[in-house]
């Protein structure tokens, strides 16, 4: 096996932002830590580079990529914010809360990185070691999560070369991401309707408090990350809301129904958000050939938490 067929691990310290950011702006891929999931990220001015990371992923190229910002100021460069789309970022920014809005006329954004449309999706993440590397970087970065399309997310960065082996380059070893599942995406639209494209940690309760009601959907079109049907996928029949499990099923308990992995004994839904994608992977690599999950409540987090279930135990 070459060099060139293994992950290289970059520490996340200053030798390893450094030495990724080197790599990023030569036009080439590095997985990064966010709060959220690791992310694959190429810079987002290149058609080439994005490139890399539909291949890296064998992604749909009518699936939009969510770009990452320094802070509101760079993100204002490259799309148009009205007074709504300011207030969520000081209020959210740097976190998980994903932006779709307007694309600036001559933004450095690559066409594929909005797959043709108007409309480009801005995140301004709040993990240290994503910010420093932004900071050293000075251009936008593309990352959708760091795993081959349909699969896993990763939450660490074993996770990423695990899904993407040698289709990725670099890794920078950032820990295990501390909220575990993806931004919630919001679209802000210029007659003042606003929708939820995806829930996550951001909860759509808190949305309707600070925008109103949201608006009816934009019909089937898909306007950014999450939003197949398919999605997360641990590669084995999944059964949801399961009360009681079988001999040869992988047990993803809650609260007070244990199991093989328990997404949080004491009900705590931040926590079982934050160990989603963990009990997955560990379903995925089990011996079982079959993978059950208990009932997890609806509600605030709870809301993506069933949304990334019903989308992995969706088999086609």
């Amino acid at each position: 096996m070459s060099d060139k067929d293994v992950t290289e691990v970059l520490q996340a310290d200053a030798a390893g932002i450094t030495g990724a950011a080197h790599i990023l702006a030569e036009g080439g891929l590095v997985a990064v830590p966010t709060e959220t999931v690791y992310g694959l990220a190429a810079r987002a001015d290149s058609a080439e580079a994005v490139a890399k990371i539909y291949a890296a992923k064998g992604r749909p190229d009518f699936n939009p990529l969510i770009v990452h910002v320094r802070d509101l100021e760079h993100a204002e460069t490259l799309a148009a914010f009205d007074e709504r789309a300011r207030d969520l970022a000081e209020r959210f920014w740097p976190g998980p809360l994903t932006l779709v809005l307007p694309l600036r006329a001559g933004a450095p954004i690559a066409g594929a990185v909005t797959a043709g449309l108007e409309t480009v999706g801005l995140r301004q993440p709040s993990h240290k070691v994503m910010r420093a590397l932004l900071q050293e970087c000075g251009f936008a970065l593309a990352a959708p999560s760091a795993n081959r399309s349909e699969a896993i997310s990763p939450t660490r960065a074993e996770h990423v070369m695990g899904s993407l082996g040698s289709e990725c380059p670099a890794v920078l070893d950032g820990g295990v991401c501390h909220e575990g599942l993806e931004s919630t995406i919001v679209a802000l639209r210029e007659n003042g309707e606003w929708a939820l494209l995806r829930p996550g940690p951001v909860t759509k309760e808190t949305l309707v408090r600070l925008l109103g009601a949201e608006s009816s959907g934009e019909g089937a079109r898909i306007e950014a990350p999450g939003q197949s049907p398919r999605h997360y996928s641990p590669g084995k029949p999944m059964r949801l809301s399961a009360k009681e499990v079988a001999p040869d099923e992988f047990f993803i308990g809650f609260g007070q129904s244990d199991g093989d992995c328990n997404l949080s004994q004491s009900g705590d839904l931040n926590e079982a958000a934050a160990r989603l994608y963990e009990c997955l992977h560990r379903a995925a690599a089990s011996d079982r050939p079959r993978i059950a999950v208990a009932p997890i409540p609806y509600g605030e987090v709870g809301r993506a938490i069933n949304d990334r279930l019903r989308r992995a135990a969706t088999s086609s």
